[in-house]
């Protein structure tokens, strides 16, 4: 299983889950949790944000499927059913699923996030918990706006949420300006396979997620070495 900041590519990111990852919202990929591919870079089909120092995150929900003939998907509004078969789509299933959990807690959804920083480039941000949802209003049409929790990166997804502790992700801008300077490759070693971005002083020890300077590219081998030496 990838750990919060792991550098994947698509194929990667398909192998762990199974499947060829189509969409960006996939409700109950698996039995327990669901799985989101989301993206903050300029020109991204959707307006994703982040909150709250980076342990919030605010996904918007995906438009009508474009065929021919059909009107232009950011003209209409988002849709919770499918128009024949009144079944839930995706940003239907999500809605669903906060609705379980308004009446029961502990039905929380689980989520996986992975996020692409360029092309071909993915990180996975960790494990969310979708606890809420409203429609806004968005140059003139309704979209839906997920509201996701982050939780602890050793966090395993079948523990209760009313034990986790929170995380923070790394701003986009911060994991684009660390890859170019560190040239896509581990510090160490300049290996280019298995990178993950690395809290130079770790979260849990005060350090933070909003500086470049506090992260560094590192390969599997390089970052278990230097938690080894933490620990």
């Amino acid at each position: 299983m990838f750990k919060i900041g792991d550098v994947i590519s698509y194929l990667d990111m398909c192998r762990e889950e199974g499947c060829n990852l189509q969409r960006g919202m996939n409700y109950r990929l698996r039995p327990g949790y669901s799985v989101i591919l989301m993206s903050l870079r300029k020109g991204a089909p959707y307006v994703d944000r982040v909150e709250e120092n980076g342990k919030v995150l605010i996904y918007e929900g995906h438009d009508i499927p474009k065929f021919r003939n059909s009107p232009d998907p950011k003209s209409v509004d988002q849709p919770r059913y499918q128009s024949r078969t009144k079944k839930p789509t995706q940003n239907g299933h999500f809605c669903n699923a906060v609705e379980r959990y308004r009446k029961n807690p502990l039905e929380i959804e689980r989520v996986r996030v992975y996020e692409k920083i360029k092309s071909g480039i993915w990180v996975y941000n960790g494990l969310f918990l979708l606890d809420d949802y409203q429609q806004e209003r968005s140059n003139g049409r309704k979209v839906f706006k997920f509201r996701l929790e982050m939780v602890d990166a050793d966090t395993d997804i079948d523990e209760t949420p009313d034990t986790l502790e929170h995380n923070r992700i790394i701003p986009t801008q911060v994991k684009l300006e660390v890859w170019k300077r560190d040239k896509g490759q581990c510090i160490m070693c300049e290996s280019k396979d298995n990178l993950h971005f690395d809290h130079i002083l770790p979260y849990s020890k005060g350090g933070t997620s909003l500086k470049k300077e506090n992260i560094q590219l590192l390969c599997v081998r390089h970052n278990l070495e230097k938690r080894d030496k933490i620990i």
